[in-house]
């Protein structure tokens, strides 16, 4: 327990519960990655106190407004600090939502409703044998901590396990989320599921198709930007989930490929995803999917095998992937255009030209993604990080964006051109320009004011 660190801002809160001599415990994902020694980004509490009570304590900088018995307090920086009422669940018709909560008598009971030992310890911060100082708090001095840990998973934590509190048959029909997070949970600690909990998720697998795409997709991305995301792909398959989510994945297993690639088109992907850079869960996504279009694209076998065209198919596979995990528009959009032209060419003759249309299609906004994940492809191909053409390519993306890049960058303006040539504003503004501008696109030292004024003339 040494290496048990309470941050000042959760004594805070805590001290306030046990000034009013209220029951109050540390429990979740806090405890499990406080004695695994990882950083806490959620801290969760639960107590004996009704909502009511606890509003009183933090009457300010505090809010109420669900049906759970959840307190949300407002730390000094934004942070918010979640403290529950002991309770109990009853009923998941719909497989996801307890149809009945009733506020629980103790600790045990709120416990024994969660979903895995190792998300089921408390730690409870007490002083009982010291006694207050007028001024002081209960935990001024010689702090004392009690883990409390009734379905063992503390030794969970030891053996590197995701398993059920209870009988795992239960716990997913309860909420079938829980077969999402387990694997997510494990993804991002390198955790292994038990063989019984493995099992129930592959019996139960099917009931993922009950949530909501908005709430599988939250516990992929997670996955997706843990720290190596092939873990839990893998662990999706293994689990018979990813069948159930992007089974088009799948048929990239055992399709050998030719040239240059040393994997089948399913272990390729994964090992774009591991080589990713970028911490952009839908840069991570369509690495992931961007040869999802192989299997479709493939003609002949052997050596003879291609993929013509699989960035056509993959992106379309891509989006169609991306709407059912409920993406926004413009994820999707940032989804498409990295699947649809990741197979961008790298060659020493290219034109300007061409190094423009690649950013038009990229567009500015993903240029640095796609960059992050053309490196990843190279990587999970076997390739070297780089090469003196991909650097050059690189520094050209970055000299291109200094010449004219399109219409607006001219220096006329729609204006110059309606008063030389006597027009009112319409679709022949738009055609001169659009003209003007292929020539300088060809040669940007004509952008000079001096000389585009010229050429407008010549549209008379």
């Amino acid at each position: 327990m040494e290496n048990i660190v309470i941050p000042e801002k959760v004594k805070n809160i805590i001290n306030k519960f046990l000034e009013n001599k209220a029951e109050i415990y540390i429990v979740g994902g806090a405890c499990r990655d406080l004695l695994l020694g990882r950083e806490v980004n959620d801290w969760d509490f639960t107590t004996n106190l009704k909502p009511e009570e606890m509003k009183k304590l933090f009457s300010k900088n505090s809010f109420y407004n669900n049906n759970f018995g959840t307190l949300s307090i407002l730390g000094k920086d934004g942070e918010i600090f979640e403290v529950t009422t002991f309770r109990t669940e009853r009923g998941y018709s719909d497989g996801r939502h307890p149809d009945e909560v009733k506020w629980g008598k103790n600790l045990k009971e709120d416990l024994e409703r969660r979903d895995f030992t190792i998300n089921a310890i408390a730690i409870e911060m007490q002083n009982p044998s010291v006694p207050t100082k007028v001024g002081t708090s209960p935990l001024d001095e010689r702090e004392k901590y009690k883990i409390i840990d009734l379905f063992e998973g503390q030794k969970d934590l030891e053996k590197k396990l995701i398993r059920t509190v209870g009988n795992p048959d239960e716990r997913f029909k309860e909420d079938a989320l829980r077969l999402i997070r387990a694997i997510r949970i494990a993804g991002q600690i390198g955790f292994n599921i038990e063989e019984k909990t493995l099992k129930s998720i592959q019996k139960n697998a099917s009931l993922i198709q009950n949530i909501a795409g908005e709430r599988i997709r939250d516990e992929i991305f997670k996955i997706l930007i843990s720290d190596k995301p092939s873990n839990g792909i893998n662990l999706l398959k293994e689990s018979g989930l990813l069948q159930e989510l992007m089974p088009e994945l799948l048929d990239g297993i055992n399709m050998t490929q030719k040239g240059h690639h040393i994997d089948d088109v399913w272990i390729h992907n994964l090992k774009t995803l591991d080589n990713c850079v970028s911490k952009n869960p839908v840069t991570r996504l369509a690495a992931l999917l961007h040869d999802v279009g192989k299997p479709k694209s493939m003609k002949d076998d052997g050596k003879s095998r291609t993929f013509h065209n699989h960035e056509i198919y993959g992106s379309r596979i891509a989006v169609s992937i991306g709407k059912r995990l409920k993406l926004s528009n413009k994820e999707l959009d940032q989804l498409f255009r990295l699947v649809r032209w990741h197979m961008f060419t790298v060659q020493e003759a290219q034109t300007d030209k061409a190094v423009r249309r690649f950013i038009r299609n990229v567009t500015l906004d993903y240029i640095d993604e796609m960059i992050a994940m053309r490196r990843a492809d190279r990587l999970g191909s076997g390739a070297k990080e780089t090469s003196w053409r991909w650097e050059l390519f690189k520094k050209r993306i970055v000299e291109v964006q200094k010449q004219p890049f399109a219409v607006r960058d001219l220096k006329i303006k729609g204006d110059d051109v309606m008063e030389i040539l006597k027009i009112k504003p319409g679709r022949r503004v738009g055609e001169v320009l659009g003209a003007i501008f292929r020539e300088v696109e060809e040669n940007p030292k004509l952008n000079e004011r001096n000389i585009l004024l010229e050429k407008i003339k010549k549209f008379i």
